[in-house]
């Protein structure tokens, strides 16, 4: 019981098609760890789902629908969890998008709703949750990248907006450290989620086997646990930091296992 008394907002919470993605089992375990969570995403019935999972278990959740880019829905948010639960100690932002476009096909459009989302939902969930964080005696928030932010990632805004995310994250926490608000960040590898589903065949998981040094592809219950200890006070030290939880991809270059080094 790692989150026993702690109530936390976990924004995205919902999951595409019928899986488990990283929001979802964010949610699933800070409910197994004792929290109360409230399960907030843009698809209600999506979050719903979500809320059965963690009530079936015995866990205590509550669904709420929402547009984490619009302020008014932001702070709407964060209202319905404090007049909910008393207080909120956690806020995890996980609400985002992937465009597959370089930057010749990328459209100004198209620009613009891959940043508001990954990027505008962070900010405007964070500066609505802070003040009630501030209340509870301080909190954690944690926010969801990628291993993308690291390498010249193919897909311009995903890319981009990934990398914002981990700086965005360093200058949160050194701003809200006086208020003991600690802030970090987690940067999946590649994952076996309902996101990734489409493009997931037999040819491609091989693949990923040969080039993840661990030999296996990992799952959003790898974000979920690395989210837990970032919540936990077990991480009461831990600020301003990215997690990365790639199975040793981006260490290893792109080499397939057992290549040797080139000299």
């Amino acid at each position: 019981m790692r989150l026993d008394g702690k109530v936390a907002l976990v924004v995205g919470a919902g999951s595409i098609g019928s899986g488990v993605g990283n929001g979802r089992a964010i949610s699933i375990l800070f409910a197994r760890e004792g929290a109360r969570v409230v399960c907030a995403d843009i698809n209600f019935q999506s979050a719903e789902e979500t809320v059965k999972m963690i009530r079936e278990e015995g866990g205590e959740a509550a669904a709420v629908q929402g547009d984490a880019t619009k302020s008014g829905d932001a702070k709407r948010l964060v209202d319905f969890t404090v007049e909910l639960y008393g207080k909120l100690n956690i806020l995890v932002n996980v609400v985002g998008i992937a465009s597959g476009l370089g930057v010749l096909e990328t459209s100004e459009d198209e620009w613009d709703r891959v940043l508001t989302t990954n990027l505008k939902s962070i900010f405007l969930m964070s500066k609505h949750a802070v003040p009630a964080m501030i209340k509870s005696g301080g909190g954690a928030i944690i926010n969801i990248s990628s291993a993308a932010a690291f390498v010249a990632h193919p897909c311009l805004s995903y890319g981009t907006t990934k990398a914002a995310i981990i700086n965005m994250t360093r200058c949160m926490a050194v701003d809200l450290a006086k208020y003991n608000i600690r802030v970090n960040c987690i940067a999946p590898g590649f994952l076996d989620t309902p996101m990734v589903a489409p493009i997931m065949d037999d040819t491609r998981r091989a693949f990923l086997r040969q080039v993840i040094p661990l030999g296996k592809i990992g799952t959003a219950w790898d974000t979920a646990y690395a989210a837990l200890y970032l919540a936990s006070d077990e991480a009461s030290y831990v600020t301003g930091t990215t997690l990365i939880v790639d199975g040793g991809l981006l260490a290893a270059g792109g080499r397939r296992r057992g290549e040797e080094k080139l000299v």
